[in-house]
């Protein structure tokens, strides 16, 4: 067993926090979780173990807050970051909301707030596509995140975390699936692309915690490899709809839909390009030469939560 480390969490306790911290907490590490929603610090505490009543403590504060975020994180071993800009898909439909801008604001205030600190071990929630900073729509600015964060000092030692696409994005295709009983994408087709579960990306992280930081890494994450035909399929057989096809449309007719149905127009773009971007190849290709292990949790698995979901009145 590792010795004992003071780890600081950004993220809440969102669907990567949680079980990050759920891990780490088994493992005797001492945790604080910072979240900027004043109701989760209660729900936070009680991730304690009885044993042990303060293993875990909850920061408030806003992570763009640079002098509250430098006092959280000074004494830390490690500190873990991450933009929870698009926790809430919501933010999508927000007009208002310049996401790159946001994204650039949180990098800087993580900068600072490393430098100001001390810490000298980061691990950092980036995303496939951070390789490039053009050409791959709403990851663009995960690029020039890494970028801040390369530039700071030689002494801190930075891990970059690029995890594959989310299993529970896949729960915004059931809007068009029941009612349009198939799945609408400009992107298609029977090539395998991977994807990724939280629950592996968590398992990951924390066994980065305890293993030694040189320098700076990348390290890609990914579940399962499978093609948007066979997503469907699976999808389909989860639901009692075996025949569930993948749909691809144009560029052009992605973004109109997206538009009609309310979306910040940039993002409706950025999207659109990304998906582009997996058929062009530009999206995996530093994925295919850093090829990594693939994780315990499948797509079958996942397939059986997805199933749920469907059947509910509500969508995640």
């Amino acid at each position: 067993m590792a010795d004992r480390m003071k780890i600081v969490l950004t993220g809440s306790l969102g669907h990567i926090g949680k079980p990050l911290a759920l891990s780490l907490i088994e493992k005797g590490h001492q945790v604080t979780i910072i979240s900027s929603r004043p109701e989760r610090q209660l729900a936070i505490e009680a991730l304690n173990p009885l044993w042990d009543g303060k293993q875990v403590r909850a920061a408030i504060g806003k992570l763009q807050d640079v002098g509250f975020l430098t006092e959280t994180f000074r004494g830390a071993d490690v500190v873990y970051l991450m933009e929870a800009i698009n926790a809430n898909t919501g933010s999508y439909f927000n007009h208002a909301l310049d996401i790159d801008a946001e994204h650039f604001k949180l990098a800087d205030s993580f900068a600072h707030a490393i430098k100001n600190s001390g810490v000298s071990k980061v691990i950092h929630l980036s995303t496939i596509g951070a390789h490039t900073g053009y050409g791959v729509g709403l990851l663009n600015a995960h690029y020039y995140v890494e970028e801040t964060l390369r530039a700071l000092p030689d002494d801190i030692h930075i891990k970059f975390m690029r995890p594959v696409g989310f299993y529970y994005n896949l729960f915004s295709f059931i809007p068009s699936i029941r009612e349009e009983g198939t799945i609408f994408q400009n992107y298609g087709g029977g090539e395998k692309e991977p994807w990724v579960s939280h629950l592996d990306i968590a398992q990951v992280i924390s066994e980065e915690m305890e293993l030694p930081f040189i320098g700076r890494t990348v390290r890609y994450i990914a579940s399962d490899e499978v093609s948007p035909d066979e997503v469907a399929h699976v999808l389909g057989s989860a639901i009692g709809m075996p025949d569930l096809k993948w749909t691809q449309v144009s560029d052009e007719q992605f973004v109109y839909d997206l538009l009609y149905l309310g979306m910040n127009p940039d993002v409706a773009m950025g999207l659109t390009e990304m998906n582009a971007s997996r058929v062009n190849g530009l999206l995996y290709e530093d994925y295919y030469k850093n090829r990594p292990e693939l994780g315990k949790v499948k797509l079958t698995d996942f397939a059986k939560e997805f199933a749920k979901v469907y059947y509910q009145k509500s969508v995640i």
